[in-house]
């Protein structure tokens, strides 16, 4: 007799703020061929360092990889973190070289907002809240926010995840992650993390670097 081939699963875990970037992730899980657990995380009163402690307290390690995923205006607007941000990134840096669970951190620059828009074909670098509100109708920036539908939202009509991606790969990046992936064991490592400190004054992501690692 035959031994049945074992299936292995596509299983990840997202650390992610917000109820717009929760709202996004969860409603794309259910249109893809993977299993993503979301780790919310709270970070008012804690910025980078709460998601850090978060993220030291998830000691699971049966997934193929986990993503850190946050947005970059604090790094700038509040003092003390830049120097949090840089520990949130030695972390991950760390766990990647002992070859723990990857860790991808996806850093939006300034926020997911500018990646919401960035779906859009009619988006041409607009301030993004004046964008939402009177592109999109939207009452005032906190209503999108906390539209449970955002990822249908942003995918429709004129709006698609594909132009995002089309318009982030061309981008200077904040944080960039140099990975690999062996198809055949689910192994993914990475090799190598920047930090380019010079596109901190660019808007930017690497957030297709999820898509890209979700979708293999």
């Amino acid at each position: 007799m035959s031994r049945k081939e074992r299936v292995l699963k596509k299983r990840y875990a997202i650390f992610c703020e917000g109820d717009t970037e929760y709202n996004y992730i969860d409603k794309m899980r259910k249109n893809q061929g993977v299993e993503l657990v979301l780790k919310p995380i709270n970070m008012h009163g804690g910025g980078y360092t709460n998601f850090l402690k978060q993220i030291k307290k998830e000691a699971q390690t049966n997934y193929l990889a986990k993503f850190i995923i946050v947005d970059a205006d604090r790094i700038k607007t509040v003092p003390g973190e830049q120097e949090n941000f840089l520990k949130l990134l030695e972390y991950c840096k760390l766990q990647n070289d002992k070859g723990n669970t990857p860790h991808f951190l996806i850093a939006d620059n300034p926020d997911f907002e500018y990646v919401a828009c960035l779906h859009d074909t009619d988006y041409k670098g607009q301030e993004t809240k004046n964008f939402i509100v009177n592109a999109w109708k939207f009452k005032e920036l906190a209503a999108f926010k906390s539209v449970e539908e955002v990822y249908e939202f942003l995918n429709t009509g004129n709006k698609s995840y594909k132009q995002m991606l089309e318009v982030i790969r061309k981008q200077d990046k904040l944080v960039s992650n140099k990975y690999e992936i062996k198809k055949k064991t689910f192994d993914i490592k990475i090799k190598h993390t920047d930090y380019n400190k010079d596109s901190l004054n660019k808007r930017n992501s690497n957030i297709e670097e999820f898509f890209d690692v979700i979708d293999w």
